[in-house]
């Protein structure tokens, strides 16, 4: 597959990998305190590090507006990154978002001419691009343009990909207006298929597919014959025809034959329409008005991406209660259209508008906000989130680990590190963090099922390193008391070991030093 290379792309390629892992400090609880939702203002590249011990592979829905590089002077942004910056910046986030993302999640980011092409061939790179699904054609305006010089540029790009597409879900939303007014049929019979209009079965295409070329059963007995051939395979005709979705119109001596094509699919009433590449009906200019009524017009944000661009995206790649993330969140447009529409999120941003812009309009959308799309969603408010900052890195210059952090977050970034996958349920209060392995590889081979233990901060009542943080028989003893039985090996992190190489091996046993051991990891 072609590589895209650029000044620095080597460092950029490694960046992800040395980037620390940081803790996420609290800052304020808003709403609903069993709610799920994050804001979170740091470095986005820090920040998705250290989301990974707890998200990696949960995430449904990523949505990135990331900056244009356009040499353009944004008010918020810096959007003025000389070209290999710029996939520099890039290409360490789309690794760890990829990485946070759900087998069955897609990703979609938003993008304009000057860097569109290079970012496909990036995001090929890192998500493959056999999970490419399209570049959606977003009509960002519908009129205009008396400044411009050449062209008068009335769209943007999004592109979508998919983690996995052999695992991803069928893709709806609900169909254009503009669309639905030329689908005039219906069926009393099958109600619930909704509205359809006939097309023709015969194809004009000169492809000639011996397989698409045979007889049709008319209703009197007699065989029709396309010109050239048929759109659909025998046994597809066979199937629509018990289904009643063919339909013959006689014309003299003549049968033709049309099939029902649907507006909506899916099963009863979630049947909606598949997307469409192009996208229109939501403008720069509503995000604009959306902006100003939020924040004022002093206060509004520089070209923030309308609600109803979001809801599309979210309609089609998400379902309620699905997990979404932005980690260039700008004025919190996706974050707040997430909450109306019964989503999760995660949102990350860096500048103080994170604090002028996001936190006050999540704080109206809990209220009741009804801009945007909360009629269309029949939003009323309620729900909540978590304001955080990053905070310090989880080790120090000195390779020791951080004072603050405590057993639970330390034993999630181990489960992480050793698995690969964040803990089932994220909760530690013993120094069993859970039992590891048991697949079976591609051999028909299962890997050892290996119990995870952690000695750390007490975690065993006593805050001595004698007593609490370093192997020892009565530490040993005090283990096996608290954990169920386990015959396999064990792998155990701690500050030091007191027993020999020989009981270690006896007892099945593989001692690992924190945090050097952490660190090397």
């Amino acid at each position: 597959m072609p590589e895209l290379h650029w000044l620095g792309d080597g460092e950029a390629k490694r960046e992800a990998r040395r980037v620390p892992y940081r803790l996420l400090t609290p800052v304020e609880q808003v709403g609903d305190p069993a709610a799920q939702n994050l804001l979170i203002q740091g470095d986005n590249l820090e920040a998705l590090k250290a989301l990974l011990p707890f998200y990696a592979g949960r995430v449904k829905c990523i949505f990135i507006d990331p900056p244009y590089n356009t040499k353009s002077a944004f008010e918020h942004y810096d959007d003025n990154l000389e070209h290999s910056q710029w996939l520099s910046m890039m290409y360490p986030r789309l690794e760890l978002l990829r990485d946070l993302l759900s087998e069955e999640g897609s990703i979609w980011v938003t993008i304009d001419d000057n860097e569109a092409h290079y970012l496909k061939v990036l995001m090929d790179e890192v998500f493959g691009r056999r999970n490419f699904l399209t570049t959606f054609i977003w009509q960002k305006s519908y009129g205009g343009g008396a400044k411009a010089r050449y062209f008068v540029g009335m769209h943007e790009y999004v592109h979508c990909y998919a983690k996995e597409i052999d695992s991803l879900p069928d893709f709806f939303w609900p169909p254009d207006k503009g669309v639905a007014k030329y689908y005039k049929l219906k069926d009393e019979k099958f109600a619930t298929r909704g509205p359809y209009r006939l097309q023709p079965l015969a194809t004009t295409s000169n492809d000639e597919r011996p397989n698409l070329r045979y007889a049709i059963p008319a209703p009197d007995g007699t065989e029709i014959w396309p010109k050239k051939q048929w759109q659909w395979s025998q046994e597809r005709v066979a199937q629509a025809m018990l289904d009643s979705e063919i339909v013959f119109t006689k014309s003299k001596n003549s049968y033709s034959v049309s099939y029902k094509q649907y507006l909506l699919i899916g099963n009863g009433q979630e049947r909606k329409a598949k997307p469409k590449s192009i996208i229109s009906g939501h403008y720069t200019q509503q995000g604009t008005y959306e902006s100003i009524e939020l924040f004022g017009l002093k206060d509004k944000f520089a070209f923030p991406k309308p609600e109803g661009l979001i809801e599309r995206v979210l309609e089609a790649g998400t379902r309620k209660g699905d997990l979404i993330l932005d980690s260039f969140l700008g004025s919190g447009t996706s974050v707040a259209v997430a909450h109306k529409m019964g989503r999760r999120y995660i949102g990350i941003e860096m500048g103080e508008h994170a604090i002028t812009h996001c936190l006050p309009r999540l704080k109206k959308v809990i209220e009741g906000e009804q801009g945007g799309v909360s009629e269309a969603v029949s939003w009323a408010g309620g729900g909540g989130f978590r304001f955080m900052k990053l905070g310090e890195p989880v080790f120090r210059e000195d390779g020791c680990i951080n004072p603050a952090v405590r057993f639970d977050t330390l034993a999630s970034y181990l489960w992480f590190l050793e698995t690969g996958t964040p803990h089932s349920t994220g909760a530690f209060t013993t120094p069993l963090l859970g039992v590891m392995g048991g697949e079976t590889n591609e051999a028909g081979v299962a890997k050892p099922r290996t119990a995870l233990i952690l000695l750390y901060n007490g975690i065993l009542g006593d805050r001595r390193p004698q007593a609490g943080n370093v192997l020892t028989t009565p530490i040993w003893n005090g283990i096996l008391a608290q954990l169920p039985p386990h015959d396999g090996p064990r792998v155990i992190y701690g500050e030091a070991c007191r027993l020999s190489r020989e009981r270690l091996k006896a007892l099945k046993v593989t001692f690992k030093q924190i945090p050097h051991e952490i660190r090397m990891r």
